[in-house]
């Protein structure tokens, strides 16, 4: 209920007055102090509320999203007789709009005797928000067969909801839509078809858009739209050149400039940038606000800067869940399930409650490090919390069991899952693929297909990598061209990798060759250490000498093709080639880096090379080491001589050595 806060009592007061105090509650943000004065007005004024009161206590609903409060406004509304004014029943639709509850408002707007473009906006934008693009479309129709012409909310609401559909086709249909109607000069209108382009994925049309508006017209929400744009997509050399022409024009940049800028930083190469866009941050005096930490935290992350991320984390003096999240998420990608957990378990200490990303972030990291008591853990959480049935959830919890080895696991939950999309298909075939189920997996591939399902350049990738590790090359070739012929989708350089080893593999080399130098594309590394590998298994050394020295080009300091063609002399018993790979890698001091082996204790995962000494149990370790070095050592002893007795008799009863 409403507190019981007692305001000065002004009898005297007009209607006007009220009005007054209330839209200042309001657009001050002080909703909860409009609704204590209409409270204070009906109960000790003899002023009356009318139809300018009503819209600006249902906005005041509208912003704390308070559904018994916006009944118990729409009820006061039906005493009046201002019930059927048209200002009102809009603001009360709109109302319902804010608050989630569509069927209200529908029923409110289906109920009005006379509707203008405000009602229809009102309406149109509650449905495009949930993207409910039929209803939408209908609603549409129905206010043009009413001879209403759109206005540039209108045109907007359009805009915000087929490009959060990232349906850039119809998103182009309104934009030409807006273009007829005139409002191709609104800067407003021009904004969202900035974002909305940028939001499909179509940077060059927002350029248009942008480019398209007067200079003298663009304001500093024109520039943040079209650095949004390029944050979105992760341009950051891009977002820095509109930041530097927006400055040289005389716009002055505000908290959204500064967060937008520090979004598209995402390598490690960026950080430098990203901390003098911090810097420009400060000197406009945002550095305190929530929004621009938190995007700091994220983007020190998405370089590679972890300390630097926990140094400004530990740091704020006041938290949201967000924060929390970007943290765990850092951590996530870095592998760290240790500090990862220990947030997790914190953020819950200090009364935050984890979303779904948080949990992703969490399920994410065990499928990296191959934690599958914990992710099992998470499992379980996920469940206590009501989460089970997003599909976002149960993706991540298939992609985990997958790659934790653990497909039956999987496989429960894809069958268990209602609302499948592309990517649980994805995941499930990439995860039999990843166990060694081929034929599953290609079966599983089809089943898709029978279904209607559009499969993606992931799902081709996923599909290629099970055919290539289960040596099945005409299935390899069918895949590929039906991405290519009859689904219309580029393949992209993971695909030729994945080809040119399926063709390598099978001893095809020369084709495989063939294959590399009539792609459409410049082939990269991974494509040529895919055919240098198969010269390994099929000791080609003409075409081996040949990848390797395509490799040489690409990444003259990678030590791996090196060590590969050094190791395919050794094979081949060229020892001058061996040597000269021995020479050439100290000569460019090309360094390879020793292996690790990792364990994981207790959620926690150690690392260790050749010679390890630094670990601070090292003596248990190597102690435990030698210890079962000896057994192994007595059982090989026990196990040569069971061989020998085996061998040396005549009898042909199997006895299996002690």
């Amino acid at each position: 209920m409403i507190s019981s806060q007692v305001f000065p009592v002004f009898e005297r007061f007009t209607v006007a007055a009220w009005n007054s105090n209330i839209r200042q509650a309001v657009n001050q943000g002080h909703a909860q102090t409009a609704l204590l004065l209409f409270r204070q007005m009906k109960q000790q004024s003899s002023a009356r509320p009318n139809n300018l009161t009503f819209p600006f206590i249902a906005k005041a609903c509208a912003k704390l999203c308070n559904l018994g409060f916006s009944r118990i406004i729409h009820a006061h509304v039906a005493k009046t007789p201002y019930s059927t004014d048209i200002y009102v029943q809009t603001a009360l639709v709109d109302m319902y709009v804010k608050c989630n509850d569509l069927e209200c408002a529908y029923e409110m707007f289906d109920e009005m005797s006379d509707r203008d473009v405000a009602s229809w906006n009102a309406i149109i934008m509650g449905f495009a928000q949930v993207g409910f693009v039929d209803s939408v479309s209908s609603l549409f129709h129905r206010m043009r067969n009413e001879d209403l012409i759109p206005d540039a909310v209108t045109i907007m609401g359009l805009t915000q909801m087929v490009s959060g559909n990232k349906d850039r086709n119809l998103l182009s249909s309104v934009h030409c839509f807006g273009i007829k109607s005139g409002f191709e000069d609104d800067v407003s209108v021009a904004n969202t078809w900035i974002s909305g382009y940028a939001k499909c994925g179509d940077l060059s049309s927002a350029e248009m858009v942008f480019h398209g508006v007067n200079l003298g017209s663009l304001t500093t929400v024109s520039w943040n739209a079209m650095i949004a744009g390029c944050s979105y997509l992760e341009d950051s050399v891009k977002s820095i050149g509109i930041y530097k022409q927006m400055l040289c024009i005389g716009h002055r940049p505000d908290l959204s400039t500064i967060v937008n800028l520090l979004s598209s930083f995402s390598q490690p190469e960026s950080l430098s940038h990203g901390m003098l866009i911090h810097a420009h941050g400060v000197k406009i005096g945002c550095c305190e606000d929530v929004t621009l930490l938190n995007t700091l935290v994220s983007m020190h992350c998405k370089c590679g800067d972890i300390d630097s991320a926990r140094y400004i984390f530990d740091d704020m003096k006041v938290k949201s869940r967000v924060t929390w999240t970007a943290m765990i998420g850092g951590y996530s990608k870095k592998g760290d399930l240790a500090e990862a957990l220990s947030l997790f378990h914190a953020m819950e200490v200090a009364g935050e409650e984890p979303d779904l990303v948080t949990v992703v972030h969490l399920i994410s990291v065990c499928a990296k490090v191959g934690a599958l008591e914990v992710g099992k853990w998470i499992d379980d959480f996920v469940v206590s919390k009501g989460l089970k049935g997003n599909v976002m959830a149960c993706n991540a919890l298939l992609d985990m069991y997958a790659k934790c080895g653990s497909i039956q696991n999987a496989e429960e939950i894809f069958h268990a899952m209602d609302g499948k999309t592309v990517v649980s298909w994805t995941t499930m075939i990439a995860g039999y693929g990843l166990n060694g189920k081929f034929k599953e997996s290609l079966y599983l591939v089809d089943q898709m297909l029978k279904l209607g399902l559009e499969p993606n350049d992931a799902t081709f990738l996923a599909v290629l990598q099970a055919c290539t590790h289960a040596g099945f090359l005409e299935e390899g070739w069918g895949f590929f061209e039906k991405m290519t012929k009859i689904y219309g989708l580029n393949p992209g350089l993971d695909h030729y990798a994945c080809m040119a080893d399926l063709i390598g593999r099978q001893g095809k080399l020369k084709e495989a060759l063939k294959f590399i130098l009539r792609m459409p594309i410049k082939a990269d590394a991974g494509v040529w250490g895919a055919l240098l590998c198969a010269c390994k298994i099929h000791r080609n050394l003409g075409i081996a000498e040949y990848a390797a020295h395509r490799l040489f080009e690409l990444e003259p300091l990678d030590a791996a093709p090196y060590v590969e063609m050094a190791n395919i002399y050794a094979l081949e018993k060229e020892w001058e080639g061996f040597a000269a790979m021995r020479r050439e890698m100290k000569s460019k001091q090309v360094i390879k880096s020793p292996g690790q082996s990792v364990i994981q204790i207790y959620g926690k995962c150690y690392s260790f090379t050749v010679e390890d000494r630094y670990h601070s149990e090292r003596c248990q370790i190597f102690e435990t080491l030698d210890s079962l070095g000896l057994q192994l050592k007595d059982e090989m002893e026990l196990f040569s001589k069971g061989n020998s007795i085996y061998t040396n008799t005549s009898s042909r009863v199997l006895v299996e050595p002690t």
